[in-house]
Order: structure tokens, then C-alpha cells, then sequence
């Protein structure tokens, strides 16, 4: 997030999609996806695949685009068919944190009282196990959002940060206590403090990532373990992503809007 403006005249180029990727989904509102684009893919249509798409500001994310992932999970949630859903970016940026710009007039007062970020906390209530497949950057609220789901998946340039700190203020959708039960409190409390980044390697390490793969196949590879998983008892899975979550995973933690707008 405080790193977004830096980052951006460096890395922000084309989103190359995959060749499959299409964005083929109307809501029933009839308006087309702006910020994201969605698909069913693996074998059978059993996986649910959601692509941040906004690639000119490292796919910040605003609250438009929350909406559309919102929309997005609940339909994959609805779908018989789709066992797991994998949620990724584009190769520079799974998401380099909220959009400043849509953030930088509210002030502490009023984001506090009206739950500002309220709904930005839904892939961690979906009862479908979420897959973050991260290649780039995950910053801020994108590293908040990749720790929300249930594994992740990272390239091996990916880089993992909550930067907050640079902008006088803390990590507020969940980043302060999900890192925590994540790497433990002495990275930490490191990385919030200081606004430091982690590698791919040091986040598998630490244990806030899973596996670490080729940036050209990472999505594949969290397609794949998603058909993995919707290939069993979708009651089973459930309960069993219930029981993990019982025992360490924030569920439903309440998303506190601290911007300062300094």
C-alpha cells in the first residue's frame, strides 16, 4: 500500500491473461465485470477462477472492485458444481495494496463508525476453501487479502509486505492479527513496524506461504490443487476448512478502518 506510488512507474505494464481467461460473466444486475474477471475452469468446470484486473495501478483495491470480488465468491459459493476457488493477479501484482486515492479524503472518525471496510473480509467467510495463487507484489490490503484465504500459493518473485506503517498507520482488514498467527509475533510485529517486505522463499519459511512455484505455472498449480480438493466430498471439505479455521484462522474478525489520512 505505501510503497503503490513508487512501484508504479516501474512495473505497471499490460496484463498478459491466460489463454483460457476470459471475462465472460454478467451479473444479474446486467453490468459486466470492471475490476475482475471470472471463469469456471479444471476438470468439469469444478474450480472457480477470480483474476484481480487492474493492472495500471498494480490492482489496487477499491471498493468497486471488492464489490465485484464480493459478487463473484458468492456466485462460486452458489454453484454446485465448482468445489474450490482460486483467486489471483497478474504477474507484477496480486494487489499492491487499497487505493490511496479512493481512501486519502475519509477521515479515522469517519471510516471507524461507518466500518469502512466492513465487507472486505468476505473470501475469509466463504465455506468453499480460496486459494491465493500471488505472483508480484502482495502489499498492504493485498497481502491482508491473500492471507484471508485459506492457502496460499506464491511465484517465486513474489513479495509479501504490510507497509502501512510508511503512512502513519497500521494494517486495518486483519493484517496485524492474520500475520501474527501466520510467521509469529517476532516477524511480525517486524514487518508491520518497519513497513519491510519478505520474499516468496521467506514467507514459505515462515509458513504464511505453502508452496512456491515458477511464475508462468503458479496459477496452473493452484488450479490444480483446487481440483484436488473439489474432487472430495464437498460436505466433508467444508467441515473440515471449518475445523482448521476453529483452531487458529481468524473467522469473522471485525475489519476496523484505521487510516489516519495523513
Amino acid at each position: 500500500m505505501a510503497t503503490l506510488r513508487v512501484l508504479l512507474p516501474h512495473v505497471c505494464g499490460p496484463l498478459r491473461p491466460r489463454a483460457s481467461c476470459s471475462m465472460l460473466r454478467s451479473f444479474a444486475s446486467g453490468g459486466n465485470l470492471e475490476y475482475i474477471t471470472m471463469e469456471k475452469t479444471g476438470k468439469g468446470g469444478s474450480v472457480g477462477l477470480i483474476q484481480l484486473n487492474r493492472p495500471k495501478v498494480l490492482n489496487a483495491l477499491c471498493d468497486s472492485l471488492v464489490v465485484e470480488l464480493n459478487q463473484a465468491l458468492e456466485a462460486f459459493e452458489g454453484d454446485p458444481a465448482v468445489g474450490a476457488i482460486v483467486l489471483t493477479g497478474g504477474e507484477k501484482a496480486f494487489a499492491a495494496g487499497a487505493d490511496i486515492k479512493e481512501m486519502q479524503n475519509r477521515t479515522f472518525q469517519d471510516c471507524y463508525s461507518a466500518g469502512f471496510l466492513s465487507h472486505w473480509d468476505r473470501v475469509a467467510r466463504i465455506r468453499k476453501p480460496v486459494i491465493a495463487a500471488v505472483n508480484g507484489y502482495a502489499l498492504g490490503g493485498g497481502c491482508e487479502l491473500a492471507m484471508m484465504c485459506d492457502i496460499i500459493y506464491a511465484g517465486e518473485k513474489a513479495q509479501f509486505g504490510q507497509p502501512e506503517i510508511l503512512l502513519g498507520t497500521i494494517p486495518g482488514a486483519g493484517g496485524t492479527q492474520r500475520l501474527t498467527r501466520a510467521v509469529g509475533k517476532s516477524l511480525a510485529m517486524e514487518m508491520v513496524l518497519t513497513g519491510d517486505r519478505i520474499s516468496a522463499q521467506e514467507a514459505k519459511q515462515a509458513g504464511l506461504v505453502s508452496k512456491v512455484f515458477p511464475v508462468e505455472t503458479l496459477v496452473e498449480e493452484a488450479i490444480r490443487c483446487a481440483e484436488k480438493i473439489a474432487s472430495n466430498s464437498k460436505i466433508v471439505v467444508a467441515m473440515a476448512k471449518e475445523s482448521v479455521s476453529a483452531g487458529g484462522v481468524i473467522e469473522n474478525l471485525p475489519s476496523r478502518c484505521v487510516w489516519t489520512g495523513h
